[in-house]
């Protein structure tokens, strides 16, 4: 991803600023909103900036299927 772009992504409830978490490996996983405790995705290198999509910070662990 651009830098720059990400530089320029806000959160899209709050409009405050977005920490990128990355992966163990250093892939990047997705930007995190601390004010609404927001997690939200990147799917095949694009931020998916919807409500329904994030997932909640609050919200337990899920378990991998098995």
């Amino acid at each position: 991803m651009d830098h720059r772009l990400i530089d320029l992504l806000v959160c899209p409830l709050c409009k405050g600023p977005l920490t990128l978490e990355r992966s163990a490996e250093g892939k990047v996983r997705e930007f995190v909103c601390a004010a609404d405790r927001l997690a939200f995705p990147i799917r095949d290198g694009i931020p998916v900036m919807l409500e329904s999509e994030a997932r909640s910070l609050d919200a337990p662990p899920t378990s991998a299927p098995q």
